[in-house]
């Protein structure tokens, strides 16, 4: 059956690993009479390892719309899936765990969302459970999260009942009342539009069924974020969560647009912001937002449709590539079974295979003129953990590059690099389970085996002040010769700015066909380090000088020229190395919290703050140099007696100590020498 785009909804379930998303997208399907085992046949790696390790499509059809379900891991060593996830879907559902309460992910997840722009809204699970105290965890959840938060419906019945508060004023409920919630509601919702708000005040109520307008906008700017309650599990609160994503949850329509920009063909540091329209009769528009790489049936690209029609057989165009492919077979997407479709259009999420050069975040267009088109990127989280990897059997080198990259392409939180100074493929991820999963893909599902060196940390080089660096590559070999030479100025940025290329050539010394080049010479140089070896990040480049040859002068003169022209600035402008920091939050006794904590402060730990955590524990967080962590673990357990956890995510880079330096540049020259 084909819907309009108005009948759409999509729906990103995120939160902590443990909150039930996954148990709760299948008993929604079950509600709606779908196949409620659309994730089967399980991946064997989740069930081994017990979480979800990838994001996955469903959709349900309930009272004549159709919602897109997307559940996504909650794993802090997988969080790069469910966020890559967020600009496919209208509203983001945050899980919570009835039992638990909020968690790490459930805070990071809720912030990354605002900061998209998306709709919120909260759902909390397991509320059927013994002894959970919700009248509690409702309160946390708006002292947390801001008294936007209003139930739109509460348990009742020790939790085997839902009753709806926005549509009915009447009912009964485990705490609070219906009414309360239904006033405090209609309050929230008319306050964004002063003509309701007149009529509210006046009249005393409004019936619910023409707030849909302002309901919408007070979902768009922040005002609301409804409040679910449901049993995955028992049942209660199914057919009622179906409603409200069906009734008051956005169509794509109404939901705040995707975060588009128009790249200047002249300066691409030059975007206009842009805003697709969810017409099905303009150019098609659509974001691949994730890509599944299978070792028999080949690449298979999941994205969204955000302008136009797109129909089978129909062309597209990727990103800024001229070169057009025919979309032979259109899937709708259930689960790890992918159903063939005719046609999608805007808020419709399909899928195509068999078509290699699709990445993931690649712009999908049908127009030529729609190839500078981008979409505003997703914060991801840097790879801070690494694996010196190589393949077991000797020849296997080119297939294990090969597997690595059709990985690579899965995770967008997963990086391989040839460490050219150390001569080692280095493999990095987010966590110890993150590679440890990535690794057994590859024996079970590549059939590679491989050997692992010691876990590496991702090293970064910067420089702490400012130097010029010049070159002049001349040669000459009897015909036409090189030349080129280079001016160029290297500074400091802020920490995790990146990289800045800037042309500061004054009357065409140097052609502007080969600012490229010259360009293209600085990456090169900044792929390994002066002090040992590790890439460089966070400097300006400034080109300003230069020379060249009618003749001779050449590209690869210039990336010559400006590779070693970057290496004589770096050099002068006081090279830095850089070690990833990392936040930390330990789960700890109550009893046990001196002890961790001081062990914190001996690994060079920074504690920032003390909170109460479930039942008897109390979570501790802080900065920690990463290269401090090895053997955490065991260290946490001995002093909890097993009772203690902790979960890290990248925070920035920092300088090592002088003496790690001294000492990490001292091995890099013993390796050269040798």
């Amino acid at each position: 059956m084909a819907y309009s785009t108005e009948a759409l909804r999509s729906i990103a379930f995120v939160g902590h690993a443990g909150a039930g998303k996954t148990s709760l997208v299948q008993a929604l399907l079950r509600a709606a009479g779908m196949n409620g085992e659309a994730r089967s046949p399980e991946d064997p790696l989740e069930r081994k390892y017990g979480h979800t390790l990838s994001a996955s499509v469903h959709h349900a059809d309930h009272r004549d719309c159709r919602i897109y379900l997307l559940d996504t891991p909650g794993y802090p060593d997988f969080i790069g899936h469910a966020i890559a996830t967020l600009p496919a879907a209208d509203t983001a559902a945050v899980v919570i765990d009835a039992e638990r309460g909020i968690e790490m992910m459930t805070l990071r997840m809720m912030e990354l969302a605002h900061a998209r722009g998306m709709c919120r809204l909260v759902i909390i699970n397991k509320i059927d459970q013994p002894g959970v105290d919700l009248a509690g965890l409702m309160r946390q959840v708006q002292e947390v999260f801001g008294r936007e938060c209003l139930p739109i419906n509460l348990p009742a019945a020790s939790g085997r009942e839902v009753h709806d508060c926005f549509f009915s004023p009447d009912g009964d409920a485990d705490f609070s009342t219906v009414a309360d919630a239904h006033r405090a509601l209609m309050d929230q919702v008319v306050e964004v539009d002063p003509a309701f708000m007149e009529t509210y005040l006046e009249q005393g109520d409004i019936a619910p069924e023409v707030l849909h307008s302002p309901f919408e906008q007070a979902l768009r700017e922040g005002h609301l974020i409804p409040v679910c309650f449901v049993s995955a599990r028992g049942g209660a609160g199914l057919p009622e969560l179906l409603d409200v994503m069906v009734r008051l949850m956005p169509n794509p329509a109404e939901g705040n647009p995707p975060l588009l920009y128009r790249q200047d063909a002249e300066d691409g540091r030059k975007r206009t912001p842009l805003r697709s329209q969810p017409d099905a009769s303009r150019h098609v528009i659509a974001h691949a937002f994730k890509i599944a790489v299978d070792p028999y049936v080949g690449r298979l690209a999941t994205f969204r449709i955000h302008q136009g029609t797109l129909r089978r057989d129909g062309t597209l165009y990727i990103g800024d590539s001229r070169k057009p492919f025919r979309v032979a077979h259109l899937y709708t997407p259930q689960g790890r079974e992918q159903a063939e479709t005719q046609q999608g259009v805007p808020g419709d999420i399909c899928a195509v295979s068999r078509v290699e050069e699709i990445y993931s975040d690649a712009i999908l267009h049908d127009a030529l003129e729609d190839a500078s088109i981008h979409l505003e990127p997703v914060p991801l989280p840097q790879p801070i953990y690494g694996l010196s990897i190589e393949p077991r059997k000797r020849g296997d080198e080119q297939r294990l590059w090969d597997v690595l990259q059709k990985l690579c392409a899965e995770d967008p939180c997963l990086r391989v690099e040839r460490m050219m100074s150390i001569g080692e493929t280095v493999l990095s991820g987010l966590g110890e389970m993150h590679l440890r999963c990535v690794l057994d893909r590859m024996t079970e599902v590549y059939k590679i085996e491989v050997e692992t060196h010691p876990p590496k940390i991702a090293y970064r080089e910067t420089v702490a002040g400012e130097g010029d660096g010049h070159h002049r590559h001349k040669k000459q070999t009897g015909g036409a010769g090189q030349f080129g030479e280079v001016f160029l100025r290297v500074e400091a940025l802020p920490r995790g700015a990146g990289f800045e290329f800037v042309d500061a050539v004054k009357g065409g010394v140097i052609p502007r066909q080969f600012l490229p080049a010259v360009e293209k010479g600085v990456l090169q140089a900044m792929e390994s380090g002066p002090v040992a070896g590790y890439p460089m990040q966070d400097v300006r480049v400034t080109v300003y000088d230069g020379k060249s040859h009618p003749v001779d002068s050449k590209e690869v003169a210039f990336v010559v020229a400006a590779r070693k022209a970057f290496r004589d600035a770096v050099q002068k402008a006081r090279p830095l190395l850089m070690e990833p920091q990392v936040q930390i939050d330990v789960t700890v006794p109550d009893e046990n919290m001196g002890d961790v904590t001081a062990d914190l402060s001996s690994r060079r730990g920074q504690i920032s703050g003390m909170r109460k955590g479930h039942d008897t524990a109390s979570i501790v967080s802080g900065l920690i140099p990463l290269s401090e962590l090895n053997g955490y673990q065991s260290r946490l357990h001995s002093l909890t007696g097993g009772r203690g956890s902790y979960t890290v995510s990248f925070s920035h880079y920092e300088a090592v100590p002088a003496a790690t330096q001294q000492k990490m540049a001292s091995q890099r020259r013993e390796i050269q020498d040798e």
